[in-house]
């Protein structure tokens, strides 16, 4: 029901220092508020049942003791919840205090987790109160008047979810322990944690958890001391955070007065596939002692939202850093042309030129290398190729651009050499039929090649991403070239690319530019429509590109079945699409993607540029003759079980 997903969550509570049963009510009223709201695992801060600043007072045996009777009180008023609850306090053992998180889950402690790293720095002083973890060997601790398993080195199981604890310094540490337990299996991190607050400390320590969820391909859950906590010298302002595999998922608001409480749900399924795909992960060749595993039970729900927003362009990142991607997208594209004409000493191009999106950024991306390797821009051969469905706007635009770039512009009719094709072929050119539209397809490719030949120049593909993943290409017509320079790049994102290059260096060109960018999406290989506009638009035919990049996306990069990405795609088009149309472009994508595997099979060289490629010598092996069934059956499954339910 859940799809892989761990709802968790990370508070920061209102405390009074050394008043545990006050802490430990606004501790209930959070937990039960995240019960309510299907948290499977809550996390609280560093000492949070004390409160982190008592200083001395730790060396009182009463702070102590109504520290451990707050504990067993606060268990048993949360008996009747499923929701793990992992928290700070003083824990005594032999002669020794330690700095510990307590786990404890429907009416029973589950594990004491001491802190390993003691800060005795600066404006901390934990080595005055606290042993470190590293100088204890007892594997259970008397607590709450049970033996309770006790150490560093503890992880909590449940089925695919394994969790790991440590506590605020551990993370500063060159090697945390959260890395160790990381490799032990731990796929989600808990860290209660007191960082108090500096100028400029906050966007570190962000980093920083950011940083080691990426490094230990896990979700990292960080909750901080807040409101209440003394100001004698610092102060705690709540900085709580939830990340997962570098991707900051929630942050608490600061310097609140009031508890404060964020959710969201980390994917194992997710974390699982990296981890999978990640040799070195599980290669580290380091030797670890055997963990503890204690097993617990996640809260099972008849029913599951998430909390969590999925974009419906996952290729388009959003805010400030989309610029800078599409930039660095762009840069890599010029720097692989580049390295392929300085290599092979070739100084001129070929590209067909339709007045569509991937003509043109493959053109931009041209005119970019030519002025990286100062070559003149005369040495870039645009040809466009008027057909039976050439319209006078992408004709226009087309040669309009070339005109603008100052690039070699030619132009050859291919109806003719067509309709001489059909004769030779025996084929009546009424009958609009694969036949007629890849005739066309592949007299362009052969003109291009053959002028390449002429002029000693390097044909440049101009398909996409999206096209590799359909399959929606002519075999050896336009799927073929002699260096692929949008081949790992989606549609969604291509059109972008165009307008921050237009905005950012081509601003004479910006008009057609914008003018391309608004055009639909065709092959234009059928006849315009009377008013010369065009009639075979792409995604009436396969679907809307948005959908397929989006299913491309999470398939590829992540390895989700077929229900996980539907579940996925209502969350992200829920107000675009219905349910009906998500299932049938998915079932679409899935045959199409299987039937097409023979073109990626012999596709051109191209250079990759993010984290899905279709490349047969790169991130993509498949047999071309790889059965579809099993997704298929998955896809049939989820149309019977949403007709049921409508």
């Amino acid at each position: 029901m859940n799809f892989g997903f761990v709802k968790v969550a990370a508070a920061s509570p209102k405390v009074k220092v050394a008043d545990c049963f006050f802490n430990i009510q606004q501790m209930e009223t959070i937990i039960r508020e995240a019960d309510s709201r299907e948290t499977e695992i809550i996390c609280f801060p560093e000492l949070a049942i004390t409160a982190y600043t008592c200083g001395d007072l730790f060396y009182q045996e009463t702070l102590l003791a109504a520290a451990e009777k707050a504990l067993a009180e606060l268990i048993n008023r949360t008996q009747d919840l499923s929701v793990m609850v992992i928290t700070g306090m003083p824990v005594k053992l032999k002669t020794k205090l330690f700095n510990t998180a307590v786990v404890f889950q429907k009416g029973k402690l589950l594990a004491v987790i001491p802190k390993v790293y003691l800060p005795n720095y600066n404006e901390f002083y934990e080595k005055r109160w606290f042993s470190s973890a590293l100088d204890e060997t007892e594997e259970h601790v008397f607590l709450c008047g049970e033996h309770v398993p006790f150490g560093k080195n503890i992880i909590l199981k449940s089925g695919d979810v394994l969790v790991g604890v440590e506590i605020c310094e551990d993370l500063w540490q060159p090697v945390p322990p959260s890395s160790y337990l990381a490799l032990q299996g731990a796929n989600i991190l808990f860290n209660l944690s007191a960082s108090d607050e500096v100028a400029e400390k906050n966007n570190y320590r962000r980093s920083l958890i950011q940083q080691q969820s990426a490094r230990c391909i896990a979700g990292y859950i960080y909750a901080a001391s807040g409101s209440g906590e003394s100001s004698t010298d610092l102060v705690f302002a709540g900085s709580s955070f939830i990340a997962e595999n570098g991707s900051l998922l929630k942050e608490a608001k600061r310097f609140s007065l009031e508890n404060e409480l964020i959710i969201s749900d980390i994917d194992i399924q997710r974390l699982s596939m990296d981890r999978r795909k990640n040799s070195s992960f599980s290669g580290n060749p380091q030797t670890f002692s055997v963990p503890q595993i204690i097993e617990f039970e996640l809260k099972n729900s008849n029913s599951f939202s998430t909390t969590r927003y999925f974009s419906p362009f996952p290729f388009v990142p959003s805010g400030e850093i989309l610029n800078e991607r599409c930039d660095e997208i762009f840069a890599i594209q010029t720097s692989g042309l580049s390295t392929r004409l300085l290599h092979t000493g070739i100084r001129k191009v070929v590209l067909g030129i339709s007045g569509g999106l991937d003509s043109t950024l493959a053109l931009l991306v041209c005119v970019k290398t030519f002025d990286k390797l100062n070559l003149p821009h005369k040495n870039i051969i645009g040809i466009t190729m008027p057909g039976f469905g050439t319209t006078k706007r992408t004709y226009s635009n087309a040669l309009e651009l070339m005109n603008i770039l100052s690039v070699d512009s030619r132009e050859i009719d291919i109806k003719a050499a067509s309709l001489q094709h059909f004769k030779d072929i025996g084929h009546d050119p009424s009958i609009h039929d694969v036949t007629y539209e890849n005739t066309q397809a592949r007299e362009r490719t052969q003109l291009l090649m053959d002028i390449a030949n002429k002029e000693g120049g390097l044909v440049v593909g101009t398909g996409d991403l999206s096209e590799v993943a359909l399959g929606w290409s002519t075999y050896n017509g336009d799927h073929m070239s002699m260096y692929a320079v949008n081949s790992s790049i989606p549609k969604t994102l291509i059109r972008y690319i165009i307008k921050r290059t237009a905005e950012n260096q081509l601003h004479e060109a910006a008009t057609v530019l914008m003018d391309i960018l608004d055009t639909p999406v065709s092959p234009e290989l059928l006849p315009a429509g009377e008013e010369d506009e065009i009639l075979q638009k792409t995604e009436d035919l396969v679907g809307p590109y948005e959908l397929h990049d989006f299913f491309l996306y999470y398939f590829i990069r992540w390895g989700f079945s077929p229900r996980k990405i539907f579940f996925l795609a209502n969350q992200a088009f829920e107000s675009k699409y219905t349910k009906e149309i998500i299932i049938h472009w998915m079932t679409i994508f899935f045959k199409r993607f299987f039937s097409q595997q023979f073109k990626r099979s012999c596709f051109p060289d191209g250079p990759k540029v993010g984290t899905v490629s279709l490349s047969p010598r790169g991130d993509w092996r498949m047999p071309s003759d790889a059965s579809v069934q099993v997704w298929m059956k998955q896809m049939d499954k989820l149309k019977t079980d949403f007709t049921e339910k409508k």
